[in-house]
């Protein structure tokens, strides 16, 4: 059998382990790989470029960060034409596919990426989904690519931003992704110990955020001989958290073709604010793109090469329409399949009734 596989959405490390596991099991199993490169736009072209994957080819891309095919946010039911509507395109996807003469495709992305999968799944398409995100808001499994090495990344980075703030007495603000889930934000901020964290699925107060500070700083510009308390804060925030009285904050207000903003900036205004209304200085870093770069950890490389490896076996199968799914603690988890559609619609959210604690605005039972 002829089989694609792309990458789409944002990247993740992760992505390369999994198609070396696609490839590696797929040649024990009889089935020919192709990449294909910068996700669904490369099927969008008239003369698709494929790279030909054998075991040579990806034996040292487990080691690699990001994708080594590219990515791209392309929706093919949704082309931004010239006179600034849309226009569907998947015809021209399946005409590729057929042309290439590929009998299934692998798709490793997040809810967008995977929704054109189930969509053309429904068209006769023979599709297999394998779940990519770092913000882990796939429903249908317990576990995403990118998860892992984002929230060390991201960790690393609020462990080191203790020291300045501590050395100047500032309230350090470390903006990190999640768009609808606070995972990476509640997570990180929990190892970083960050002593406020603030997530999408419970809406914030700014005046809750100033009496949790002045309750652990006290009045500035006490003597350090004469006070036993922390002369700095750490606040780690999701992209996507928003006060009681406001929306979520965006760079602009321009769409992808999926209907997304392009969040961020909410680390820079709960930053203006506390400078303006609290005695205390603060600063914030937003951590963007750079937060899911590096190579990929041990547990994505591992469950990269294990969720490859499965994809190849449902191609095997004719398991189509599905979507590899890992149930329990990565590594140490079960794989099954599960209909792509679950990865669909309803995402999968910090349990804030069990893990957050709504009124001290960190992990429940964690004294920060």
């Amino acid at each position: 059998m002829r089989v694609g596989v792309l990458t789409g959405g944002g990247d993740a490390p992760g992505l390369n382990p999994a198609i070396k596991g696609l490839v590696y099991r797929g040649s024990e199993l009889g089935l020919e790989v192709f990449g294909l490169f910068d996700g669904w736009r490369s099927l969008l072209n008239p003369l698709p470029d494929v790279l030909p994957l054998n075991r040579e080819t990806v034996r040292r891309w487990d080691r690699d960060g990001g994708t080594n095919l590219g990515s791209s946010r392309t929706n093919p039911f949704r082309q931004l034409m010239d006179d600034g509507g849309f226009q569907d395109r998947s015809g021209e996807v399946i005409a590729n596919i057929e042309e290439l003469g590929l009998d299934a495709v692998v798709v490793c992305g997040g809810e967008d990426t995977l929704g054109v999968a189930a969509r053309l799944a429904h068209s006769g398409v023979r599709t297999v989904g394998v779940p990519k995100t770092i913000d882990k808001d796939i429903a249908g499994t317990d576990y995403t690519l990118g998860f892992d090495t984002a929230l060390r990344n991201i960790s690393e980075v609020i462990e080191r931003s203790r020291t300045p703030a501590g050395s100047h007495g500032w309230v350090q603000i470390v903006e990190v992704m999640g768009r609808h889930a606070g995972h990476l934000a509640l997570w990180s901020g929990v190892a970083g110990q960050a002593h406020i964290i603030l997530i999408p699925e419970h809406p914030f107060r700014y005046e809750r955020v100033f009496h949790l500070l002045k309750d652990r700083l006290g009045k500035p510009g006490l003597s350090r001989g004469t006070s036993q308390r922390p002369r700095y804060a750490v606040i780690v925030v999701a992209e996507g958290a928003r006060a009681e009285d406001g929306e979520m904050i965006t760079i602009d207000d321009r769409h992808d073709t999926f209907g997304h903003v392009r969040l961020g900036g909410i680390g820079d205004v709960l930053a203006q604010r506390i400078a303006s209304e609290t005695p205390y200085e603060s600063r914030a870093v937003i951590l963007g793109h750079p937060q899911r770069g590096g190579p990929p950890s041990a547990i994505d490389r591992i469950m990269g090469l294990m969720f490859g490896a499965r994809a190849a076996e449902a191609v095997a199968e004719n398991q189509f329409g599905k979507m590899v799914s890992a149930r329990g603690i990565a590594p140490a988890c079960e794989l099954s399949l599960v209909d792509i559609s679950l990865a669909l619609g309803k995402i999968s959210l910090v349990d804030v009734d069990r893990d957050y604690d709504i009124d001290r605005y960190h992990l429940k039972n964690i004294g920060m």
